[in-house]
C-alpha cells in the first residue's frame, strides 16, 4: 500500500505526513486496497485551503484498515464541486459519501442513491425507493415510536407479505455533536463524549481517552488499563445478555427474556460497584481512571458475583437453543452472506456471525489487550449470517468475556490508576497532528479521528460508531423476508439511532 501513511492504532503523526495524491490515484489506492481484504474505518472531509499545489474546497480523507498486519493506512485528496463516486465499486462507502455531500453540498456523481443521511436542513423531504404492481405495497413504520425509543422511519416495499427492499430513514434529532467538539476540547467534551451513544458510554469515551493520551504522550498504568478493561467488558456483557434475552420476547418466550432481564441488571450494578454509575460514566479519565478496585473487599464481591452471573447466564440462556420453537424462528430469518458483509463493511458481532472475523481486540489491540490473553473466536465457519448465528454469537462473547474478567479480577496488576497524574493533564496537545482511535465497543468497530490545529485544538473531530456500518446490513437482512420478521431481525442488530447521528 505505497503513497499512503502507515499508523497504529492510537498513534499521532504531524498531519502533513498524510499523502494528498491527485484524485485518479486515490481512488484506485482505495479500491484496490478495499479488493485486497482492507476495509473502511472512516471517509470523511474536511474544508482545507490547500493540499500540496492544489487549491481546493474540500479535503477527503480515508482511513483504511488492513486486519493481517495491525496497521491503518492513511491518504487523501482533494476534490471541488463534484467527483466520481466510490460507492459503485466500493459498496461500503456509500453512506460515508453521502454524508460528505449533505454535509459539503459536493455531488459525489455516479452514486445510486444521494438522499440526506441526517435531517439537518427543516425542508428536507426524503424520498423513498417504491415498486409498483397490483399487489405491492408499502408499509411506513416511524418516526415516532412508541416508549421511549428514538425516532427512525423504516419504509417496507412489499409484495404481499414478503419485503422486497426496506429503506432506513435516521437523523431526526441531529446533535451536531461533531461540530461542538471543534476547537475542543472544552469543558463539556468529556460529556459528550460519553453520551454519543449512551449504551456505549465506555466504549466511546475509551476511544477519546486513546486520542488525548496520544496527543499529549500520556502513559497509562497496567493497572489502570486492566480497570479499562473490566469496564469495557462489563459494557459487552450488560448489553449481550440483554440482547439475548429481548430475542427471546420477540418470540413469545420469556423465561430468558425475564431472566436476561435480570441478569443485565446484574452486570449494571458490577459497573456501579466500579464507579458509582451503572452506565459507566466517570470511569475513565485521559491517562487512567478515576476509581480503583482497592480494597479486598469489593474484589472480592465482583468475583462472586461474576461467578453468579456465569452460572446464571448459562440456565437462562441455554433454554434458548433448548427450544425448539425459539430455534425454528431464529434459523434461517433474516440471513446476510458472508460476501455481502465485506461488500457492505459490517462490523462487529453481526460481521463475526456472517463468518468474517473482525475484533478491534485482537487485530488492533491496546491496552490490556496487548496482553494478548483473550480468547479465539467462535468458530466462523459455522456462522450462517442469520438470527441464529447473531444470537449465538452474542453468546460465545458473553462466555469469553466473564473468561477474561475472572482470570483479570483477582489478579489487578498493582500500581496506580491514573499515572499521567493531575500536572500531565495540562501537556500540551501536539500541534498540526492527526491521530486514529479504534476501540472494539459490543456493537463493534469504533473509531475515533482528530485532527489538531497549531494550537493543539480539534480542528476535525470523526467519529464513526459501528452502527453507521451496519444498518444497511439490517436493510439487507430483510431481503425477501416477510414483514412480521421484522421485530426479531431488528433486535438482532440492536443498532444506535442516536450513534449514528452525530
Amino acid at each position: 500500500f505505497t503513497d499512503a501513511c502507515s499508523i497504529m492504532n492510537g498513534e499521532t503523526i504531524p498531519f502533513n505526513k498524510v499523502p494528498c495524491l491527485p484524485f485518479e490515484q486515490f481512488q484506485k489506492k482505495i479500491t484496490d486496497a478495499v479488493s485486497q481484504n482492507s476495509r473502511i474505518c472512516s471517509f470523511f472531509g474536511m474544508e482545507t485551503g490547500n493540499c500540496g499545489d492544489a487549491i481546493s474546497q474540500l479535503r477527503l480523507i480515508a482511513v483504511v484498515a488492513n486486519d493481517s498486519d495491525r496497521r491503518l493506512q492513511l491518504l487523501s485528496t482533494t476534490v471541488a464541486d463534484s467527483y466520481p463516486a466510490f460507492t459503485p465499486l466500493i459498496p461500503q462507502l456509500h453512506m460515508f459519501e453521502r454524508e460528505i455531500a449533505e454535509q459539503f453540498e459536493i455531488t459525489p456523481v455516479g452514486h445510486p442513491w444521494l438522499r440526506p443521511v441526517r435531517f439537518q436542513q427543516s425542508e428536507h423531504k426524503p424520498e423513498f425507493f417504491h415498486i409498483e404492481g397490483g399487489e405491492a405495497h408499502e408499509v411506513a413504520v416511524g418516526p415516532v415510536h412508541a416508549g421511549v425509543i428514538e425516532p427512525g422511519h423504516f419504509r417496507f416495499q412489499c409484495h404481499g407479505e414478503k419485503v422486497f427492499h426496506l429503506e432506513i430513514s435516521l437523523g431526526y434529532q441531529h446533535r451536531g455533536i461533531e461540530k461542538a467538539l471543534i476547537g475542543g476540547p472544552h469543558r463539556k467534551t468529556p460529556y459528550q463524549m460519553e453520551t454519543l451513544a449512551g449504551d456505549t458510554t465506555i466504549g466511546h469515551y475509551l476511544a477519546y481517552c486513546q486520542i488525548i493520551e496520544s496527543l499529549q504522550g500520556m502513559k497509562v498504568s497496567p493497572r489502570a488499563n486492566a480497570i479499562r478493561a473490566i469496564g469495557l467488558e462489563l459494557e459487552r456483557l450488560a448489553n449481550h445478555t440483554g440482547d439475548l434475552g429481548a430475542l427471546g420476547g420477540d418470540v413469545g418466550y420469556l423465561p430468558t427474556s425475564s431472566y436476561c432481564g435480570r441478569i443485565r441488571g446484574d452486570f449494571l450494578n458490577m459497573t456501579a460497584l466500579l464507579c458509582g454509575s451503572r452506565l459507566g460514566r466517570g470511569l475513565l479519565c485521559p491517562g487512567g481512571v478515576r476509581f480503583d478496585l482497592d480494597s479486598s473487599e469489593r474484589v472480592e464481591k465482583l468475583t462472586k458475583a461474576l461467578i453468579q452471573a456465569q452460572e446464571d447466564t448459562k440456565t437462562a440462556i441455554q433454554l434458548l437453543w433448548d427450544t425448539p420453537s425459539v430455534m425454528t424462528r431464529f434459523e434461517n430469518t433474516g440471513r446476510v452472506s458472508a460476501e455481502d458483509c465485506q461488500a457492505l463493511g459490517l462490523v462487529g458481532p453481526a460481521a463475526r456471525a456472517c463468518g468474517v472475523f473482525r475484533d478491534i481486540r485482537q487485530d488492533f489491540p491496546t491496552g490490556q489487550y496487548l496482553q494478548g490473553d483473550f480468547p479465539a473466536p467462535p468458530p466462523l465457519e459455522s456462522m450462517t449470517g442469520d438470527v441464529a448465528a447473531r444470537a449465538i454469537v452474542r453468546w460465545h462473547e458473553i462466555q469469553d468475556s466473564l473468561r477474561f474478567l475472572l482470570k483479570l479480577v483477582p489478579e489487578l496488576p498493582a500500581g496506580l490508576t491514573n499515572a499521567a497524574g493531575r500536572s500531565s493533564q495540562q501537556t500540551a496537545r501536539q500541534p498540526d497532528s492527526i491521530v486514529v482511535s479504534l476501540v472494539e465497543g459490543w456493537r463493534g468497530e469504533i473509531c475515533h479521528t482528530a485532527i489538531t490545529d497549531s494550537q493543539g485544538n480539534f480542528l476535525k473531530y470523526k467519529v464513526v460508531d459501528p452502527s453507521f456500518h451496519n444498518w444497511t446490513g439490517l436493510a439487507m437482512a430483510l431481503r425477501n423476508q416477510e414483514i412480521s420478521d421484522f421485530p426479531l431481525c431488528n433486535k438482532s442488530f440492536n443498532l444506535s439511532y442516536c450513534g449514528f447521528d452525530l
